[in-house]
């Protein structure tokens, strides 16, 4: 075995004197200690990432019929994050407690909110929303504009067979419900109200849901 020998005397003291100008910070005189300040900047964001000013009680729509219950934690009205509520009643001695509730998918629903990739406003196909506003132009009627579509086969058949190709144009939200109010009005005067067919959630997802769309359904007539 080969023993490395020591290094002393006055070369040691030159290598730990030089190492004082790539190392940041105030040396002792025996060079044994190193004093910093500042370089915490990035404990700042960390401090910030839990900080909240209030906490609320909500749900998430995360496409299940759980409707768990979480703390949402907010911050000048952000959500900055959330945790399961732990407040549920007891099932009884008899039988183990089913709380928290919540899954990994509801406590990253924060982040959901507020991506970039999240759809916030209405789109429709390209070649669907020219020809719908060309029409519009000439006959001065959404529902007009929207029949006189129908009634040209090879216009319907272009905008039908772009699905899947992308070509989505974003719209207003005015348009948008001009467009499918035109529509369904189409083809419940065209063809009957029981030609139009819609889904609406199952009152465990969300009652309000459930019961707006099973209410349209009725006021129109269809089955």
């Amino acid at each position: 075995m080969t023993i490395t020998p020591h290094v002393g005397g006055a070369l040691e003291e030159l290598l730990e004197r030089s190492g004082r100008f790539f190392t940041p910070g105030e040396f002792s005189a025996d060079l044994r200690t190193v004093t910093r300040r500042g370089g915490r900047e990035a404990d700042v964001f960390y401090r910030d990432r839990w900080s909240h000013d209030k906490v609320v009680r909500s749900t998430h729509g995360v496409n299940c019929t759980g409707s768990c219950s979480w703390k949402i934690y907010v911050k000048d009205g952000i959500i900055t994050w959330e945790t399961q509520q732990t407040d549920y009643p007891s099932v009884g001695p008899d039988r183990p407690e089913y709380e928290p509730r919540g899954c990994p998918r509801g406590a990253s629903f924060s982040w959901y909110s507020y991506a970039p990739t999240r759809l916030r406003y209405p789109y429709a196909r390209g070649v669907l929303i020219e020809m719908y506003r060309e029409a519009k132009a000439r006959l001065g009627d959404p529902v007009l504009a929207w029949a006189d579509i129908q009634a040209d086969p090879q216009r319907r058949r272009r905008y039908q067979q772009a699905r899947g190709k992308g070509g989505l144009v974003r719209v207003s939200w005015a348009e948008a419900t001009e467009l499918i109010a035109a529509a369904h009005v189409y083809t419940i005067k065209t063809y009957g109200p029981d030609r139009v067919a819609g889904f609406s959630p199952i009152p465990a997802m969300s009652m309000v849901s459930y019961a707006a769309g099973s209410r349209f359904f009725e006021l129109i007539g269809a089955p």
